[in-house]
Protein backbone atom coordinates (compact mmCIF):
# COMPACT_ATOMS: atom_id res chain seq x y z
CA UNK A 1 0.00 0.00 0.00
CA UNK A 2 1.39 3.48 -0.99
CA UNK A 3 0.55 6.34 1.27
CA UNK A 4 0.29 9.60 0.12
CA UNK A 5 1.80 12.35 2.22
CA UNK A 6 -0.09 14.71 3.61
CA UNK A 7 -0.01 18.12 2.42
CA UNK A 8 0.23 20.67 5.39
CA UNK A 9 -0.70 24.77 4.26
CA UNK A 10 -0.52 27.13 6.71
CA UNK A 11 -3.72 28.17 7.99
CA UNK A 12 -4.21 32.01 9.03
CA UNK A 13 -6.41 33.12 10.92
CA UNK A 14 -8.13 36.33 11.31
CA UNK A 15 -8.64 37.80 14.66
CA UNK A 16 -11.60 39.78 15.30
CA UNK A 17 -11.34 43.61 16.22
CA UNK A 18 -12.55 44.11 19.35
CA UNK A 19 -11.74 47.98 19.75
CA UNK A 20 -10.20 49.61 22.73
CA UNK A 21 -11.94 49.83 26.13
CA UNK A 22 -12.58 53.76 27.58
CA UNK A 23 -10.07 54.87 29.90
CA UNK A 24 -10.86 53.79 33.05
CA UNK A 25 -9.84 52.97 36.45
CA UNK A 26 -11.83 50.57 38.30
CA UNK A 27 -9.57 49.42 41.10
CA UNK A 28 -8.78 53.48 41.94
CA UNK A 29 -12.91 54.02 42.10
CA UNK A 30 -13.07 51.43 44.63
CA UNK A 31 -10.21 52.58 46.46
CA UNK A 32 -11.53 55.89 46.70
CA UNK A 33 -15.28 54.77 47.81
CA UNK A 34 -13.83 52.62 49.92
CA UNK A 35 -11.48 55.11 52.20
CA UNK A 36 -14.63 57.57 52.01
CA UNK A 37 -16.64 55.03 54.38
CA UNK A 38 -13.71 54.17 56.50
CA UNK A 39 -12.44 57.31 57.57
CA UNK A 40 -14.94 60.67 57.65
CA UNK A 41 -11.86 63.33 57.09
CA UNK A 42 -11.29 61.67 53.25
CA UNK A 43 -14.92 62.77 52.26
CA UNK A 44 -13.42 66.28 52.28
CA UNK A 45 -10.61 65.85 50.15
CA UNK A 46 -12.55 64.35 47.14
CA UNK A 47 -14.96 66.77 47.01
CA UNK A 48 -12.89 69.25 45.47
CA UNK A 49 -12.08 66.67 43.23
CA UNK A 50 -14.07 64.69 41.98
CA UNK A 51 -17.87 64.61 40.56
CA UNK A 52 -20.32 61.37 40.44
CA UNK A 53 -19.63 61.94 36.81
CA UNK A 54 -15.92 60.91 37.21
CA UNK A 55 -16.60 57.81 37.68
CA UNK A 56 -17.20 55.09 35.16
CA UNK A 57 -19.28 52.27 36.65
CA UNK A 58 -22.68 53.70 37.09
CA UNK A 59 -22.82 52.10 40.50
CA UNK A 60 -20.00 54.40 41.78
CA UNK A 61 -21.61 57.06 40.38
CA UNK A 62 -24.73 56.47 42.40
CA UNK A 63 -22.66 55.62 45.94
CA UNK A 64 -20.59 58.74 45.15
CA UNK A 65 -23.73 61.24 44.82
CA UNK A 66 -25.21 59.72 47.89
CA UNK A 67 -21.80 60.27 49.28
CA UNK A 68 -22.12 64.25 48.19
CA UNK A 69 -25.65 64.04 49.13
CA UNK A 70 -24.79 63.08 52.66
CA UNK A 71 -22.07 65.59 53.13
CA UNK A 72 -24.29 68.58 51.51
CA UNK A 73 -26.57 68.21 54.40
CA UNK A 74 -23.81 67.64 56.79
CA UNK A 75 -24.88 63.81 58.04
CA UNK A 76 -21.99 61.78 58.79
CA UNK A 77 -20.53 59.56 55.78
CA UNK A 78 -19.92 56.14 56.52
CA UNK A 79 -20.79 52.62 56.02
CA UNK A 80 -24.42 52.90 57.48
CA UNK A 81 -24.92 56.07 56.51
CA UNK A 82 -24.48 55.61 52.58
CA UNK A 83 -26.25 51.87 53.07
CA UNK A 84 -29.33 54.06 53.76
CA UNK A 85 -29.09 56.67 51.56
CA UNK A 86 -28.80 54.60 48.89
CA UNK A 87 -31.86 52.49 50.40
CA UNK A 88 -33.78 55.93 50.66
CA UNK A 89 -33.62 56.12 47.17
CA UNK A 90 -34.51 52.71 45.82
CA UNK A 91 -30.74 52.62 44.57
CA UNK A 92 -28.96 49.77 47.15
CA UNK A 93 -29.91 46.98 44.93
CA UNK A 94 -28.72 48.50 41.82
CA UNK A 95 -25.58 48.98 42.96
CA UNK A 96 -24.76 45.65 44.39
CA UNK A 97 -26.19 46.01 48.10
CA UNK A 98 -24.83 45.90 51.51
CA UNK A 99 -22.59 43.02 50.72
CA UNK A 100 -21.26 44.81 47.54
CA UNK A 101 -20.38 48.01 50.16
CA UNK A 102 -19.08 46.29 52.49
CA UNK A 103 -16.39 44.96 50.07
CA UNK A 104 -15.29 48.19 48.89
CA UNK A 105 -14.51 49.24 52.70
CA UNK A 106 -12.28 46.16 52.92
CA UNK A 107 -10.26 46.64 49.72
CA UNK A 108 -8.51 49.48 51.48
CA UNK A 109 -6.80 49.52 54.78
CA UNK A 110 -6.68 53.57 55.15
CA UNK A 111 -7.21 56.75 53.52
CA UNK A 112 -3.93 57.80 53.75
CA UNK A 113 -3.19 57.95 49.62
CA UNK A 114 -7.10 58.55 48.98
CA UNK A 115 -5.85 62.03 47.26
CA UNK A 116 -3.82 60.44 44.92
CA UNK A 117 -6.22 57.66 43.99
CA UNK A 118 -8.81 60.52 43.42
CA UNK A 119 -6.62 62.56 40.75
CA UNK A 120 -5.64 59.13 38.91
CA UNK A 121 -9.91 58.97 38.78
CA UNK A 122 -10.36 62.11 37.94
CA UNK A 123 -7.66 61.94 35.08
CA UNK A 124 -9.23 59.03 33.43
CA UNK A 125 -12.94 61.26 33.41
CA UNK A 126 -11.02 63.84 31.49
CA UNK A 127 -9.53 61.54 28.89
CA UNK A 128 -12.72 60.02 28.26
CA UNK A 129 -14.44 63.70 28.22
CA UNK A 130 -11.74 64.18 25.47
CA UNK A 131 -12.72 61.12 23.66
CA UNK A 132 -16.63 61.88 23.49
CA UNK A 133 -15.70 65.26 22.54
CA UNK A 134 -13.47 64.15 19.48
CA UNK A 135 -14.99 61.96 18.54
CA UNK A 136 -18.71 64.02 18.06
CA UNK A 137 -16.18 66.88 16.37
CA UNK A 138 -15.34 63.98 14.31
CA UNK A 139 -18.81 62.99 13.13
CA UNK A 140 -19.60 66.93 12.42
CA UNK A 141 -16.40 67.56 10.56
CA UNK A 142 -17.54 64.27 7.88
CA UNK A 143 -21.63 66.39 7.86
CA UNK A 144 -21.43 68.39 4.33
CA UNK A 145 -23.93 70.49 5.95
CA UNK A 146 -22.17 71.69 8.99
CA UNK A 147 -20.67 75.42 9.31
CA UNK A 148 -17.14 75.22 9.85
CA UNK A 149 -17.32 78.68 11.86
CA UNK A 150 -20.05 76.94 13.95
CA UNK A 151 -17.73 74.25 13.97
CA UNK A 152 -14.83 75.56 15.23
CA UNK A 153 -16.54 77.36 18.06
CA UNK A 154 -18.56 74.18 18.78
CA UNK A 155 -14.84 72.40 18.96
CA UNK A 156 -13.44 75.35 21.05
CA UNK A 157 -16.36 75.61 23.94
CA UNK A 158 -16.37 71.60 24.28
CA UNK A 159 -12.79 71.46 25.43
CA UNK A 160 -13.02 75.24 27.34
CA UNK A 161 -15.72 73.43 29.09
CA UNK A 162 -13.79 70.16 29.99
CA UNK A 163 -10.92 72.32 31.63
CA UNK A 164 -12.91 74.59 33.31
CA UNK A 165 -14.90 71.52 35.01
CA UNK A 166 -12.41 69.80 35.93
CA UNK A 167 -9.22 72.49 36.70
CA UNK A 168 -10.06 73.45 40.15
CA UNK A 169 -7.74 76.20 41.94
CA UNK A 170 -5.98 74.73 45.26
CA UNK A 171 -6.97 76.60 48.82
CA UNK A 172 -3.82 79.01 49.82
CA UNK A 173 -3.21 79.53 53.63
CA UNK A 174 -3.13 83.16 54.18
CA UNK A 175 0.45 83.17 55.15
CA UNK A 176 1.43 82.06 51.59
CA UNK A 177 -0.85 84.71 49.69
CA UNK A 178 0.53 87.43 52.16
CA UNK A 179 3.86 86.25 51.27
CA UNK A 180 3.00 86.83 48.04
CA UNK A 181 1.49 90.49 48.73
CA UNK A 182 4.77 91.65 50.41
CA UNK A 183 6.75 90.59 47.17
CA UNK A 184 4.57 92.82 45.30
CA UNK A 185 4.90 95.57 47.79
CA UNK A 186 8.35 95.61 47.76
CA UNK A 187 9.12 95.19 43.76
CA UNK A 188 6.61 98.40 43.52
CA UNK A 189 9.02 100.30 45.87
CA UNK A 190 11.82 99.33 43.79
CA UNK A 191 10.15 101.30 41.08
CA UNK A 192 10.07 105.30 40.54
CA UNK A 193 6.88 105.40 39.41
CA UNK A 194 5.94 102.71 42.47
CA UNK A 195 3.48 101.08 40.36
CA UNK A 196 2.64 96.93 40.54
CA UNK A 197 0.81 96.89 37.61
CA UNK A 198 1.17 97.77 34.18
CA UNK A 199 1.05 101.74 33.63
CA UNK A 200 -1.55 102.88 31.49
CA UNK A 201 0.78 106.15 30.43
CA UNK A 202 -1.83 108.91 32.34
CA UNK A 203 -0.35 109.86 35.49
CA UNK A 204 -3.65 110.38 37.52
CA UNK A 205 -4.97 107.40 36.19
CA UNK A 206 -1.76 105.49 37.24
CA UNK A 207 -2.13 106.89 40.58
CA UNK A 208 -5.56 106.16 41.54
CA UNK A 209 -4.87 102.03 40.04
CA UNK A 210 -1.59 101.63 40.45
CA UNK A 211 -1.39 100.29 36.81
CA UNK A 212 -3.69 97.62 35.45
CA UNK A 213 -3.64 94.53 37.73
CA UNK A 214 -3.51 91.28 36.25
CA UNK A 215 -6.83 89.18 36.49
CA UNK A 216 -8.72 92.53 36.55
CA UNK A 217 -11.59 93.28 34.17
CA UNK A 218 -12.13 97.26 33.51
CA UNK A 219 -14.67 98.63 31.79
CA UNK A 220 -14.42 101.63 29.44
CA UNK A 221 -18.04 103.19 28.99
CA UNK A 222 -20.01 106.46 28.05
CA UNK A 223 -22.02 107.67 25.55
CA UNK A 224 -20.68 107.88 21.77
CA UNK A 225 -18.46 110.14 20.51
CA UNK A 226 -16.71 110.76 23.98
CA UNK A 227 -13.13 109.67 23.38
CA UNK A 228 -13.15 105.74 23.98
CA UNK A 229 -11.62 104.95 21.09
CA UNK A 230 -8.85 107.14 21.36
CA UNK A 231 -8.60 107.02 25.27
CA UNK A 232 -8.23 103.43 24.88
CA UNK A 233 -5.49 103.36 21.33
CA UNK A 234 -3.65 106.32 23.53
CA UNK A 235 -3.36 103.50 26.30
CA UNK A 236 -2.62 100.85 24.15
CA UNK A 237 0.46 103.15 22.54
CA UNK A 238 1.74 103.89 26.00
CA UNK A 239 2.09 100.49 27.13
CA UNK A 240 3.56 99.03 24.32
CA UNK A 241 5.78 101.99 22.89
CA UNK A 242 6.66 103.29 26.54
CA UNK A 243 6.80 99.99 28.51
CA UNK A 244 7.44 97.28 26.13
CA UNK A 245 4.10 94.92 26.93
CA UNK A 246 2.31 92.85 24.04
CA UNK A 247 -1.30 94.69 23.51
CA UNK A 248 -3.53 93.35 21.81
CA UNK A 249 -6.62 95.20 20.18
CA UNK A 250 -9.97 93.56 19.36
CA UNK A 251 -12.20 95.85 17.13
CA UNK A 252 -16.12 94.65 16.08
CA UNK A 253 -16.53 97.90 14.47
CA UNK A 254 -13.71 99.88 12.84
CA UNK A 255 -11.32 98.03 10.52
CA UNK A 256 -7.50 97.34 11.29
CA UNK A 257 -6.68 100.05 9.18
CA UNK A 258 -9.24 102.86 10.41
CA UNK A 259 -7.43 102.10 13.94
CA UNK A 260 -4.27 102.25 12.65
CA UNK A 261 -4.89 105.81 11.20
CA UNK A 262 -6.02 106.61 14.43
CA UNK A 263 -2.89 105.83 15.99
CA UNK A 264 -0.76 107.25 13.40
CA UNK A 265 -2.36 110.59 13.53
CA UNK A 266 -1.95 110.65 17.37
CA UNK A 267 1.65 109.56 17.07
CA UNK A 268 2.49 111.92 14.34
CA UNK A 269 0.45 114.96 14.92
CA UNK A 270 -0.72 115.65 11.54
CA UNK A 271 -4.35 116.33 11.04
CA UNK A 272 -6.90 113.80 10.53
CA UNK A 273 -8.21 115.23 7.46
CA UNK A 274 -4.58 115.02 5.45
CA UNK A 275 -4.18 111.62 6.89
CA UNK A 276 -7.16 110.63 5.46
CA UNK A 277 -6.98 112.37 2.12
CA UNK A 278 -3.26 112.22 1.64
CA UNK A 279 -2.61 115.86 0.65
CA UNK A 280 1.04 116.01 2.69
CA UNK A 281 3.73 117.89 1.60
CA UNK A 282 7.37 117.26 1.46
CA UNK A 283 8.08 118.29 5.23
CA UNK A 284 5.07 116.52 6.40
CA UNK A 285 5.75 113.17 4.87
CA UNK A 286 9.46 113.03 6.82
CA UNK A 287 7.31 114.09 9.67
CA UNK A 288 5.32 111.44 9.24
CA UNK A 289 8.65 108.87 8.33
CA UNK A 290 10.06 109.93 11.37
CA UNK A 291 7.79 109.61 13.91
CA UNK A 292 6.24 106.11 13.11
CA UNK A 293 9.28 104.73 13.33
CA UNK A 294 8.17 103.40 16.87
CA UNK A 295 5.30 102.70 15.88
CA UNK A 296 6.27 100.38 13.47
CA UNK A 297 8.08 98.74 15.64
CA UNK A 298 5.08 98.49 18.74
CA UNK A 299 4.20 94.56 20.00
CA UNK A 300 0.58 95.88 18.78
CA UNK A 301 -1.77 93.48 17.47
CA UNK A 302 -4.57 94.11 16.07
CA UNK A 303 -7.73 92.14 14.89
CA UNK A 304 -10.50 93.35 13.18
CA UNK A 305 -13.08 89.88 12.96
CA UNK A 306 -16.90 90.88 13.55
CA UNK A 307 -18.69 88.98 15.77
CA UNK A 308 -15.46 87.00 17.19
CA UNK A 309 -16.42 84.33 20.35
CA UNK A 310 -14.75 84.86 23.34
CA UNK A 311 -13.91 81.51 23.08
CA UNK A 312 -11.88 82.49 19.95
CA UNK A 313 -10.81 86.17 21.61
CA UNK A 314 -9.00 83.37 24.54
CA UNK A 315 -7.54 81.74 21.92
CA UNK A 316 -5.85 84.01 19.91
CA UNK A 317 -4.82 85.70 23.30
CA UNK A 318 -2.99 82.13 24.31
CA UNK A 319 -1.39 82.22 21.07
CA UNK A 320 -0.27 85.74 21.03
CA UNK A 321 1.45 85.31 24.76
CA UNK A 322 3.23 82.03 23.38
CA UNK A 323 4.69 83.73 20.53
CA UNK A 324 8.61 85.37 21.42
Amino acid sequence: MIKQKALTRPISIQLPDFGKVPPQAIDMEEAVLGAIMLEKEAVITILDILKPESFYKESHQKIFKAVSDLSAKEYPVDLYTVTEELKAHNELESVGGPLYLTQLTSKVVSAANVDYHARIVAQKHIQRELIRVSTEIQTRSFDDTTDVMELLDFSENALFQIAEGNIKREVSPINMVIKEAIKEIEEAGKRKDSLIGIPSGFTKLDRLTSGWQKSELVIIAARPSMGKTAFALSMARNMAIDHGKKVAIFSCEMSSVQLVNRLIIAESDISGEKIRNGRLNEEEWKQLDSRIKNLVQAPIFIDDTPAISIFELRAKCRRLMAQN
